[in-house]
């Protein structure tokens, strides 16, 4: 089994990687995360990899973090979420507002995600709510207790604005943990003024 793959970015295409390893090619299927933090073709990649090996085929999935590593091998432990849709999971949000929905229930935020409906969201609930990492913490570094209806209220309003949810989630983050208030207008502009950067 492979478990880790280091070498130079040979092509790069939206969730997939094809990473060179001393002159061969691993094709590398990769959540959008992690597709955005590798960079460009030519740069050395450094990659934790889940092999999943089927009757028909072996696939290669790469994670730039242990949390996402992790929750990919939870999703795709859940029946009825095979590699596909648990890439898709940690493409439609961040690893940890996954877990903070999955945590609090959340099936109108899960529902959200491409590929998971009620269904799919209530069994993700009632599957993982236990088994989950216990080290993820399940607020943004910086954020106060009481932050959740702030966020699901900005997210809300950049969702109507066309903003993708997890470039709202990560401007959210990075900007409420800068700010001193909680206010829905002043926290909204901060964030409209990061993500037009």
């Amino acid at each position: 089994m492979i478990a880790h793959l280091a070498g130079t970015l040979r092509d790069k295409q939206v969730q997939r990687l094809v990473v060179d390893v001393h002159g061969v090619g691993y094709d590398v299927h990769v959540p959008l995360s992690t597709f955005y933090a590798v960079g460009d073709v030519g740069a050395t990649v450094a990659l934790r990899i889940h092999t999943h090996v089927r009757e028909d085929a072996l696939q290669l999935f790469g994670f730039a973090t242990a949390l996402e590593q992790t929750l990919f091998e939870r999703l795709i432990a859940v029946s009825g979420i095979g590699p596909k849709v648990a890439l898709a999971v940690l493409s439609g949000i961040e690893p940890e507002g996954l877990v903070r929905a999955i945590r609090a229930s959340d099936l109108a935020r899960l529902t959200t995600i491409p590929g998971v409906g009620k269904k799919t969201a209530e069994r993700l609930i009632v599957e993982l709510r236990d088994r989950l990492p216990k080290t993820t913490e399940t607020t943004a570094p910086g954020a106060i207790p009481g932050d959740d209806d702030l966020r699901a209220d900005v997210l809300s309003a950049l969702g109507n604005l066309g903003y993708q949810r997890a470039a709202a989630e990560r401007a959210f983050d990075r900007v409420i943990a800068t700010v001193e208030t909680r206010d829905f207008e002043a926290v909204l502009r901060a964030i409209l003024k990061d993500l037009a950067r």
